[in-house]
Parts: C-alpha cells; sequence; structure tokens
C-alpha cells in the first residue's frame, strides 16, 4: 500500500452559515492542495467534508496518516463512537439522531477502504500543514 500523508481542516462564518474545507495530500515528493464550501452548512461539516473529499482522491486503497484539528473527527474514529451509533439505529446517546449521518457513512465507507491512523493535531499552532489547510478552507467560503 501507498503512504500518504493528508492534512484537512473546515471553517464555517456563522454556525450554521456559509463554510469551507481545505485538504493537502502528500504522496512522496507529490503534493496537491484541494478546497470547497457551501453557503449554509456548520463547522463540523466541514471538518467532515474535508476529510471525505480527500480520501475520495486516492484511487487505490492506501496507508494514511489523517491529520485533523477537529476532536469530532478525530475522536469518533479512535473511540469508535459510530459502532454504538450503528447499533442504536444512528441514534446516539442522548436517544436523538446522529447529526451529520450522510457523512458519517461515507466516511466509514472509505475507513473500511483505507488503512486510516487518525492524529489529532493542535490547531493555530505552529504546525504548518495544518496552517495551510486553515487558510485554504477559510479562502473556500462562500462570500
Amino acid at each position: 500500500m501507498k503512504d500518504v500523508i493528508i492534512y484537512t481542516d473546515g471553517a464555517c462564518s456563522g454556525n450554521p452559515g456559509p463554510g469551507g474545507w481545505g485538504a493537502v495530500l502528500r504522496y512522496g515528493s507529490h503534493e496537491k492542495e484541494i478546497s470547497g464550501g457551501d453557503e449554509k452548512t456548520t463547522n463540523q461539516r466541514m471538518e467532515l467534508q474535508a476529510a471525505i473529499s480527500a480520501l475520495e482522491l486516492l484511487k487505490e486503497p492506501c496507508k494514511v496518516k489523517l491529520h485533523s484539528d477537529s476532536a469530532y473527527l478525530v475522536n469518533a474514529f479512535k473511540q469508535r463512537w459510530f459502532d454504538k451509533w450503528q447499533k442504536n439505529g444512528w441514534v446516539n446517546s442522548k436517544k436523538e439522531p446522529v447529526v451529520n449521518r450522510d457523512l458519517w457513512e461515507r466516511l466509514l465507507e472509505l475507513d473500511r477502504k483505507h488503512d486510516i491512523e487518525w492524529v489529532k493535531v493542535k490547531g493555530h499552532a505552529d504546525d504548518e500543514l495544518n496552517n495551510r489547510c486553515d487558510q485554504l478552507a477559510r479562502d473556500a467560503v462562500p462570500r
């Protein structure tokens, strides 16, 4: 399997409001930046969309180290929140429907396809690629 490094971030102006996402993918000496936005969304949806969009670019199963400053995203995989969600019919611990189920289901498919290590990074710190993703995400917010 190819080793790929991915950094992702999401941004929102208001929550909900217009939002953007950004990602940087690295494979060997190759690097690709991607971004996108939505007129009415939430920060959490943009965090998830960044990861989905980056992983969907991979043409074959890869070994991925995916970095995000989103505890929502990383903890869901590290603590396997989705196991309980699925067991309970996509209902959370508060007996409410899981928010962003559509995106979680897409991410779970991608997680099964790739060997992903989910890495939490500190946001707005000295991590060059995380800062670049933050800029990509903010620049992608529809004005």
